[in-house]
């Protein structure tokens, strides 16, 4: 904590008096005036940065300078009755903390005792007149963690309890690892009586999301606190968190569920674990990073309750529902579904499974992980550990006498030739890749040295998609807006006089609700683009064609552009301005 130094702010004047007191050199003080000026960064956070001064030697010199006393909190006790004066909360957000009181003066040691508004909204919220003392930063911090002590958990808790709307919900492990490896921190907190608020704080951030239909929860260390943040059809919301104090105790319970190794901080980790919540079970993926300040976590929510496998469900326009639906009964070929991470892929490719599901047609699928499980499909996950890779796990498929595979994803030659051998020998294969469009895919398969005759003689279509959010409709609204804006958003002339109605263009927003938090939308549905491989898409793939020309030829042939998806949702009043350019800003002519 001393490396980041003094907050306060120390002159050029001033410095040169600590280089006439003999504290630090000329050269030392005029190379960090030009870090000063580089950075904007404090003088005396530089000092004590390049260690060219003690932390504390710097605090005393400037106790005598400004007459303000430098109080050492290193051994100091502090009475139950004055810390209840100042909450924890705001001794840690503004650094300080109480330390005497006498009549109606309270002493208050502070990293900046300088700072005006500070002292000032002391006062009017003890009633007392504060007396500022210089403490060192780090003892300031040593003093709140040792003098706030194990009361803090539970406080933590119930303000967390109280920031958050709709109370608490019992969750629980279908299946908890006993084995808590070396984990210090959860199990000193057990000896302390702390697990229990712990677990409970974690229990409640992960009940909060799954009531709020996040898809994803986001636990990351600040160097000052720790953000909870989760994701709200596509966009992060940030959420009341725990101080940082209680990051480590968190981060091991939530190891603990994975079946994580407690006693690793270095690496990152993965897992998984399934718990119930009230009556129906979750599966969450976890994901630890390493960071600067500590453990970041994110977890993927896999509520298969929510899950929507009707292919009408898919949001597609009827046209785009007719072409995925003929090549879903094509007898062998390759589907591709390309688009970024969190952009519905493994929905719509579980939708066509569970379209294609019946007890004569074999279905095997190679995941990673696998996301959910569907009744009478032959699911396997990827273990590169063992050697089961997709590329590996598709060719032993090729023995066991399947009707459609399902890979995950395409990611190499290896996959990509395996795929293409298993379409070639009578069988359906399904699976995703990453590209910005449906052309797109094209170039992709070339690039990773697929011969142009395999892939136009494989490719059945390929479906680029977008999640973009839906207007909340408790809160819809409608409002005009001038064509004009919408020509300059790039919509061309040609929808625009689709869509106007007495020379007016009506659209809808949300005004914001309680039943959206605030945002005016609720839900997501998908946009599609989706490329069908006639014989002029075939030639082109065969001349190797710029991927400009094969989406020129593919709207020719009616293929609707993701944008053009979008502003059909648009004008139907189904979503907004912002969301297509938010989703659809790279994807214009």
């Amino acid at each position: 904590m001393a490396e980041k130094g003094i907050s306060i702010n120390i002159s050029k004047r001033l410095g040169e008096m600590l280089v006439s007191s003999g504290l630090i050199t000329a050269a030392q003080l005029n190379e960090v005036l030009d870090m000063q000026r580089a950075t904007g960064t404090k003088l005396g956070h530089l000092l004590v940065h390049k260690k060219y001064i003690d932390e504390r030697k710097l605090l005393e010199f400037l106790s005598k300078q400004f007459g303000i006393e430098f109080v050492d909190l290193r051994n100091r006790e502090i009475s139950e009755e004055i810390l209840k004066i100042i909450p924890e909360n705001i001794s840690r957000r503004y650094g300080l903390i109480a330390v005497e009181k006498a009549e109606n003066k309270l002493k208050v040691a502070m990293e900046d005792p300088l700072n005006i508004v500070v002292l000032d909204d002391l006062k009017m919220m003890t009633g007392y007149d504060i007396k500022p003392v210089f403490g060192s930063e780090s003892d300031i911090t040593a003093a709140i963690d040792k003098n706030y002590g194990s009361k803090t958990s539970k406080e933590a808790l119930d303000d967390i309890l109280r920031k958050t709307t709709g109370g608490t919900t019992e969750v629980s492990l279908v299946q908890e690892d006993e084995k808590k490896g070396g984990g210090d921190d959860i199990i000193s907190m057990d000896e302390k009586g702390e697990a229990a608020p712990i677990v409970q704080m974690v229990n409640l951030i992960i009940s909060s999301a799954i009531k709020a239909h996040a898809s994803d929860i986001h636990i990351e260390p600040g160097y000052k606190d720790t953000k909870v943040r989760f994701r709200i059809d596509g966009v992060l919301h940030a959420q009341p968190s725990p101080p940082k104090k209680f990051h480590n105790a968190i981060i091991s319970r939530l190891k603990i569920m994975a079946t994580l190794d407690i006693s690793e901080r270095r690496l990152p980790q993965d897992g998984r674990t399934k718990l119930k919540i009230e009556d129906h079970e979750i599966d969450l993926r976890v994901s630890i990073l390493p960071c600067g300040p500590g453990e970041k976590v994110v977890m993927r929510i896999l509520d298969s309750s929510g899950l929507k496998l009707r292919l009408e469900d898919l949001g597609m326009e009827p046209e785009n529902l007719a072409i995925f639906s003929k090549c879903l009964k094509a007898p062998h070929g390759i589907n591709l579904i390309t688009g970024p991470t969190g952009s519905g892929k493994s929905t719509t490719l579980y939708s066509a499974l569970a379209t294609l599901n019946a007890p004569d047609v074999n279905i095997v699928t190679i995941e990673d992980p696998i996301e959910y499980n569907l009744e009478g499909i032959n699911q396997v996950m990827v273990n590169a550990d063992v050697g089961l890779t997709f590329a590996s796990g598709l060719r032993s498929f090729l023995r066991q006498d399947p009707d459609i595979i399902m890979v995950g994803e395409i990611r190499d030659f290896e996959t990509m030739g395996t795929a293409i051998n298993a379409a070639m020998t009578g069988h359906l294969v399904f699976s995703t890749l990453h590209t910005n469009d449906a052309p797109g895919a094209i170039t992709r398969i070339g690039m990773m040295g697929i011969e142009p005759f395999l892939t136009s003689s494989t490719l059945l279509m390929v479906v680029a998609q977008r999640l973009v959010r839906g207007i909340c409709k408790n809160c819809k609204e409608t409002y005009e807006v001038k064509p004009e804006l919408l020509v300059s958003l790039g919509v061309s002339k040609a929808v625009l006089d689709n869509n106007i109605k007495n020379g007016k263009i009506i659209l809808s927003r949300g005004r914001g609700c309680d039943i959206c938090a605030k945002t005016g939308y609720k839900g997501r549905m998908g946009i599609h683009e989706i490329l069908e491989i006639n014989d002029v898409i075939r030639g082109l793939i065969i001349e190797k064609a710029h991927v400009s020309k094969i989406k020129e030829a593919g709207r020719k042939n009616g293929m609707i552009t993701l944008r053009e998806s979008a502003l059909r949702k648009l004008f139907t009043g189904m979503t907004t301005v912002e969301e297509v350019i938010r989703v659809t800003g790279s994807d214009v002519d």
